[in-house]
């Protein structure tokens, strides 16, 4: 991401196992789901800013997303995320 300027709708990165993340160096804002174990949201993050540390003591991976996706979606911390090929 740090090589990045942006993140298309529909876009986004999946880090596992994971409980905090940085932007620092990053030239643009994203949103961030925190999932436990079993991909229920744990906590969300919108427009994190460059330069930010954000974490939860939760979960167990994060999904990195466009900004404004959370609330286009509406995703909420107890959603069930599932991955579909």
């Amino acid at each position: 991401m740090l090589k990045r300027t942006g993140l298309r709708e529909g876009e986004g990165l999946w880090i596992v196992p994971c409980e905090a993340i940085h932007t620092f160096f990053m030239k643009f804002a994203i949103d961030v789901l925190f999932l436990d174990k079993k991909r229920r949201v744990v906590k969300t993050v919108t427009c994190l800013r460059p330069w930010r540390l954000a974490l939860s003591w939760r979960g167990r991976s994060v999904l990195e997303l466009p900004a404004g996706a959370i609330e286009r979606t509406g995703t909420r911390p107890g959603d069930q995320l599932e991955v579909v090929e």
